[in-house]
């Protein structure tokens, strides 16, 4: 079981919006030095949604490649059609990527039943650890729990992304999944929470700038240093919040070409971070000692 702070990473980009793959290399050095505790690629913040199949693979490839087994790899391998799903995670799997991160089907709004069959046609079709990803506000699907019951008998389904923020939510899955399945935060400024309450780590926005600080305040919650935790969180409160004034990965794209970490390339819809939000996002990293 991978525990701790888990970096959703940004897929580094040029102006015209094409790959910067010499940055993404970066940013893998950066968290291997930075003690994140894995790589999830490809994901909501990696902008999946505007890379097309064959980037889609290749990032996730490079990235195996690029981490040389010194860091787990989660590939994001999610999508509205389960025949697309599960081409993207048998991809995954064989360039050699740890586990796949597959979020509920977008805009077509299934059923529970339907989630259900859709979750075990992917488990089924490809032997790889699956993390099961419910976000609903970017869905408009939500996994409900008891769903998520039915899916954890199903042995390569071994844990989920709980986004909703929702902790009441988040204490039932932890009473009642199995020891060996594991409950992550999606949300970053409940993520300490969630671990306090038993869960295993968080799947973090905020890592990509603050991966130090972020693996330091999961460690501390998971070993039951509550205190230091608060206190480190406490610190990084500001980022939680202010790196989703605009939809993700547009703030935290913002302050990552701010740190000189990547260009300021972005694929459309999503457009560069608007000048109304700079000055909240400038002080936030300030506040949280990333600048």
């Amino acid at each position: 079981m991978i525990t701790g702070s888990m970096v959703a990473l940004v897929t580094p980009m040029q102006t015209d919006g094409t790959i910067d793959w010499d940055s993404l290399a970066n940013l893998i050095e950066f968290h291997i030095e930075n003690d994140t505790a894995a790589i999830v690629i490809v994901g909501t913040t990696g902008e999946s949604a505007t890379l097309d199949m064959a980037e889609h693979e290749k990032v996730i490839q490079y990235t195996v490649e690029k981490s040389a087994k010194r860091i787990p790899i989660i590939a994001g391998t999610g999508g509205n059609s389960t025949s697309e799903a599960i081409h993207l995670t048998s991809a995954a799997k064989r360039v050699g990527a740890d586990a796949a991160l597959i979020v509920t089907p977008y805009y077509n709004k299934p059923s529970q039943e339907g989630l259900y069959q859709h979750f075990k046609a992917i488990a089924e079709a490809v032997d790889i650890p699956q993390i099961l990803y419910n976000v609903p506000g970017r869905t408009a699907c939500d996994l409900l729990p008891e769903t998520v019951l039915r899916l954890v008998d199903i042995p390569n389904i071994v844990g989920i992304k709980e986004a909703t923020g929702d902790l009441e939510r988040a204490r039932f899955l932890i009473d009642n999944v199995p020891s060996d399945f594991a409950v992550y935060s999606g949300d970053d400024a409940t993520a300490l929470e969630l671990i306090l309450m038993g869960g295993h780590g968080d799947i973090s926005v905020t890592a990509n700038v603050s991966p130090k600080a972020m693996a330091s305040m999961c460690a501390a919650a998971a070993t039951g240093n509550e205190e230091l935790a608060r206190r480190l969180n406490d610190s990084l409160m500001p980022l939680h919040k202010k790196l989703f004034v605009e939809a993700n990965p547009v703030p935290v794209k913002w302050a990552l070409h701010l740190m000189g970490l990547i260009p300021n390339g972005i694929r459309l819809p999503l457009v560069w971070l608007d000048e109304e939000f700079h000055e909240a996002v400038t002080t936030a990293m300030m506040e949280s000692g990333i600048i």
